[in-house]
């Protein structure tokens, strides 16, 4: 769980998982949404999938990048615990 903390605690980061919300999206249009260099967006990608909360799918020459619903459902449950049990 340390690796997705980690991840999320970018903003970059968090941006791109809000884009992989509405749909899956290659490096070029996650790229498009931001001011930064690709390779610098294909770091970022990269830590999202050492974190798991992002897949990616190959079609051809692109790939795709889609938003882990698994991982964010176990990050919604672990901190659910807490506020369940206060009182």
């Amino acid at each position: 769980m340390n690796t997705v903390f980690k991840a999320l605690n970018d903003p970059t980061r968090r941006k791109i998982l809000e884009l992989l919300q509405e749909r899956d999206m290659t490096a070029g249009e996650i790229v498009e949404h931001f001011n930064i260099s690709g390779p610098s967006i294909s770091h970022h990608l990269d830590l999202l999938k050492q974190a798991n909360l992002v897949f990616s799918e190959k079609d051809g020459q692109y790939v795709y990048y889609s938003l882990n619903i698994t991982v964010v459902d176990e990050i919604v449950k672990w901190f659910m615990q807490f506020k369940l049990k206060k009182k």
